[in-house]
């Protein structure tokens, strides 16, 4: 990948449109969901060193028949009846190609679906990555039969936000309160603000907000 006017080394993005890679990854949950998924994974790999941005989402639903799978790149191919044209796609991988990056699609029927795309870190047309922790709390929110796995990584560091271990360890099935939501929020930003904070801190400051927020956990 070619050189450029440096980026920031931190994404501060908080704007609210598609110019966001965090709305892009939102739109493309949406066929997740539509395909029946009860588990998405979002990573999320900033590799400074190799001025490489990945995005991946992962899901388990159904699938994209092999017929089809070569069309999901048509801006006007869709499965999905909620909109008349497919972009979520092809404007995805768009602003990889538009950063000399590639994305990839692959699926299997029965077994779910894997879209990743590369993006050149510094360049001067990628797109902020936005506000994740919204991202990831909006489809937490909507979405309760679906479990989420939210993955970052910052060059050597990482951290994992995963609904199923959160709902485990507070001893609750409902993550969509709102005072669970507003822990989850504090949570998230700090394990990406701060990606060296050790899990099992990052964990008692989870548990702490809650208490602060008067939240009763009912266990079993």
């Amino acid at each position: 990948m070619g050189g450029s006017k440096k980026l920031p080394k931190r994404d501060r993005g908080t704007g609210k449109d598609m110019r966001e890679l965090s709305l892009h990854i939102l739109d493309l949950v949406q066929n997740s969901l539509a395909a029946a998924a009860t588990k998405v994974t979002i990573m999320v790999r900033e590799l400074t060193g190799q001025n490489r941005l990945e995005i991946e989402i992962r899901d388990n639903g159904r699938g994209i028949p092999r017929s089809s799978l070569g069309k999901v790149h048509d801006p006007f191919y869709t499965t999905r009846s909620s909109r008349q044209v497919g972009l979520g796609l092809s404007l995805f991988e768009a602003a990889a190609r538009q950063c000399s990056g590639t994305m990839t699609v692959e699926s299997q029927p029965g077994q779910g679906t894997t879209v990743l795309a590369v993006f050149q870190y510094d360049h001067l047309d990628r797109a902020p990555l936005g506000n994740m922790a919204d991202t990831i709390l909006a489809l937490i929110a909507t979405n309760p039969g679906v479990d989420f796995c939210y993955i970052h990584q910052y060059d050597t560091e990482q951290y994992q936000f995963d609904t199923r271990e959160i709902k485990e360890y507070l001893g609750c099935a409902d993550l969509a309160a709102p005072a669970v939501i507003a822990a989850l929020r504090e949570y998230l930003t700090d394990r990406y603000q701060e990606l060296r904070v050790p899990v099992s801190q990052a964990l008692n400051n989870l548990s702490e907000s809650l208490t602060n927020e008067s939240y009763v956990l009912t266990k079993g």
